[in-house]
């Protein structure tokens, strides 16, 4: 049986290994787009704080590796998938057939509709190729300025902000910085904490254009290392400063902008196949997609979310990590379910933990409580539905995340422990060790 794995990401290849634990004697073709080793994105604000070499962002560190489980890597990228005749066609012309198909495709950064978006000196930072070209203008002095501020944006914030070589600019869009995850008053909060950092944030604002200056400036002293050491090829030397003009009125020279507005599902090929996509690649428990022998996994596929009652793609490493097992192992036919997915963040921003987990927003007739001291940093906020917590984030409130993350997934019913909650959130670690082991006792002994 052939296996062809699209994506050398983490889901492509945790998926890759999986099937070869479990079917020893099966041909596998992992298909990534990127000359490089299948590397990790979350390792890239790593590289660009110096922490680690390019070798570190490598998920796999032996050049052997993949040869060694008869792992077939190629470089290419999907242009169609031939659901009838059972193939994979590649945009360099080739076709590679399949009894079974993963799509592990991940997602790509969107491009905002912006004059200039595409100038000499605008990055994106999503690959290898992007962190080389940062690293080489985001020297000691430099000036930069990020477009965006959600979950994404604020981790290129700390690995741009804390070896404050830089002068680093944030502008967001929606009325404080990471909006998808976080509320008014924790969103502002954290803005606040970046400010009293050195870092300028601009919320409610957009970047209306973008233009080159008139004078180039000799580049950073990361520029010069970069150019003297040939790193990946890199380090032209920087175009001239940018002029980027901002819808509240102010014009900021910069030497470097990034665009960090957010991403989307790589599933342009599949726009003509049966396989259905809405937000992404649509699956069921199993991984499967709408076509039997198909299957998806990481941030670009669909999967149920247990909380909230939807689908959702959940662009996270550990929900892409536990859906690439679970498609390998149907796809070897061993039986496997998906329990869910859930929404999970955990943010380090300059030193300030933040955290958000399932319907952090509420649920219509839900009751919630929060607990703020402004001048400390911390912020906690519950939502309820019922007796069960449904969502939570905090600010600061490093104490019980992985209770409050228990609590949301787990759908954990606290009973009386609620109306404690909501009269002193405090009590998490309280309130779950008295309803969770309770709620285990009771299907210990229905199970009886």
């Amino acid at each position: 049986m052939q296996h062809v794995i699209l994506g050398a990401g983490p889901a492509g290849v945790i998926a890759a290994e999986t099937i070869r634990k479990h079917a020893p004697n099966d041909s596998i073709v992992m298909v990534g787009d990127e000359p490089e080793p299948p590397y990790s994105r979350m390792a890239i604000p790593y590289l660009l704080m110096g922490n680690v070499q390019e070798e570190g962002t490598h998920l796999r560190h032996s050049p052997d590796h993949f040869g060694n489980l008869r792992i077939e890597v190629r470089q290419g990228r999907a242009k169609e998938v031939d659901v009838a005749g059972r193939k994979v066609l590649l945009a360099d012309g080739h076709a590679i057939a399949f009894d079974r198909l993963l799509i592990a495709t991940g997602s790509s950064p969107a491009s905002p509709p912006i004059p200039g978006i595409h100038a000499a000196g605008v990055h994106t930072c999503w690959t290898l190729k992007d962190a080389r070209a940062i690293k080489a203008r985001a020297g000691h002095g430099a000036r930069v300025l990020q477009m965006g501020a959600g979950f994404i944006g604020c981790i290129i914030l700390e690995a741009l902000a804390a070896p404050k070589e830089v002068s680093l600019t944030v502008v967001e869009m929606g009325d404080r910085m990471v909006p998808r995850m976080m509320g008014p008053t924790a969103g502002n909060m954290i803005r606040r904490w970046c400010e009293s950092k050195g870092v300028k944030v601009h919320t409610g604002t957009r970047v209306e254009a973008i233009e080159h200056g008139a004078e180039p400036q000799a580049p950073g002293l990361l520029g010069k290392m970069a150019a003297a050491v040939g790193l990946g090829g890199a380090a032209k030397p920087p175009a001239g400063p940018l002029r980027v003009r901002l819808s509240n009125g102010e014009h900021i020279e910069v030497d470097l902008v990034i665009s960090a507005t957010g991403v989307k599902p790589n599933i342009g090929f599949l726009e003509n196949s049966p396989v259905k996509c809405l937000m992404g690649v649509l699956t069921d428990e199993h991984m499967q997609t709408s076509v039997a022998g198909i299957y998806a996994a990481g941030d670009c596929a669909e999967a149920f979310d247990k909380v909230s009652g939807k689908t959702i793609v959940s662009a996270i490493q550990p929900n892409a990590a536990d859906q690439a097992y679970v498609a390998a192992l149907n796809m070897v036919g061993k039986k496997a379910e998906l329990r869910g997915v859930t929404q999970i963040n955990v943010l380090d921003t300059l030193g300030l933990i933040s955290s958000s987990f399932g319907n952090w927003q509420g649920v219509p007739g839900g009751q919630h409580v929060e607990l703020t001291d402004e001048a400390a940093f911390r912020h906690l906020s519950l939502q309820f539905k019922d007796d069960v917590m449904v969502g939570c984030n905090s600010v600061g409130w490093t104490e019980h995340v992985g209770v409050m993350r228990g609590l949301v997934e787990g759908q954990v019913k606290l009973g009386a422990w609620k109306d404690k909650l909501l009269a002193d959130p405090t009590l998490l670690m309280e309130a779950y060790l008295a309803s969770a082991q309770g709620q285990a006792q009771r299907a210990h002994y229905a199970a009886a």
